[in-house]
């Protein structure tokens, strides 16, 4: 990867209480690696910091770098959404969340999303004919919505970046920086 592709780049990462720690913290230290400012975006209400879900507990409370209501997708590159369960269940329901995301897409922004991420690009509206991947147990929800579903470690369409589960973070990350480096993209759309 040509770092200096992305040196100087900004990219949101958009989570809330319950996110899948590694799916936040591996991304945020390889972009980070590569001269990349990262910001923690959270709701309104989590400026003290959002609590991780490691595995099989609660894991360490992360500081959020701005609110939604702080924030704005222009101000970025790119946009990544790390899984878990309750993350992704919590933020496809708010309507700020849903609204920021679509921006990354409206302006062909690279959007990286793993695991049970892609529920929130659902509710945004922005799956329909894509090629996605993602937990197995969020396929179907990804084919009702007229997404392309296919169980592989990585999947790209046009700027959007899929992953599976945490073993899959090498290849999301090297992804993720590929289409950040390249940034935006046509078939990218909202």
């Amino acid at each position: 990867m040509n770092t200096q592709a992305l040196n100087g780049k900004r990219v949101a990462i958009l989570a809330t209480d319950g996110f899948e720690e590694s799916e936040l913290s591996v991304p945020k230290a390889s972009l980070g690696g590569h001269g990349v400012d990262v910001d923690v975006v959270a709701p309104a209400g989590k400026a003290d910091g959002i609590r991780a879900w490691a595995e099989t507990d609660w894991g360490d409370t992360y500081e959020v770098s701005r609110t939604l209501d702080q924030a704005k997708a222009a101000d970025y590159h790119a946009l990544v959404l790390p899984g878990g369960l309750f993350n992704p269940d919590a933020l496809r329901l708010d309507e700020d969340a849903l609204k920021f995301v679509r921006a990354f897409f409206e302006s062909g922004k690279p959007v990286a999303a793993i695991c049970h991420a892609p529920w929130i690009l659902i509710n945004a509206g922005v799956v329909e004919g894509r090629k996605m991947t993602s937990v197995p147990s969020v396929a179907q929800d990804l084919k009702n919505a007229g997404a392309h579903w296919e169980d592989s470690e990585v999947v790209v369409d046009n700027g959007l970046v899929t992953s599976r589960t945490p073993k899959d973070l090498d290849a999301f990350c090297k992804r993720l920086e590929e289409e950040l480096a390249e940034g935006r993209h046509s078939g990218q759309h909202g």
